[in-house]
């Protein structure tokens, strides 16, 4: 019999907020856990969306709107906007920025530094 682990495995740090927030921005109105729960491709329980939104609402990730005795959630963000801050959370870890650039244009993935280059000489 396979293990939990085997069954789902463990998804990559934020993964879910991520998806969570690519249906969030897709909607063309604020939406319902319930509206989430069957717009995501993963499969999840209802009190873990209710988890995920209430914990993007307290990052202000999402806006949160009484609707009876429901909430509904709109995005505040987008998903490149929640990446960039995390690389920038994670570039302020360490000591010596310097080097943990260098590194991280070094595991880019070929093309990735050329544009890299141009969005930084990039005047508009």
């Amino acid at each position: 019999m396979p293990s939990e682990e085997e069954t789902f495995p463990r998804r990559p740090a934020g993964a879910l907020e991520s998806e969570v927030l690519r249906v969030l921005v897709a909607a063309a109105e604020p939406l319902t856990p319930r509206d989430v729960l069957a717009r995501l491709s993963s499969p999840l329980s209802y009190s873990t969306v209710v988890t995920i939104l209430t914990r993007m609402h307290d990052k202000g990730m999402a806006a949160r709107h009484r609707d009876g005795r429901a909430f509904r959630y709109a995005p505040l963000t987008d998903e490149a906007s929640v990446a960039a801050q995390r690389m920038n959370a994670a570039l302020g870890t360490g000591t010596d920025r310097a080097t943990v650039l260098r590194r991280f244009v070094a595991a880019l993935k070929p093309g990735d530094e050329e544009l890299l280059r141009r969005l930084l000489s990039d005047d508009t």
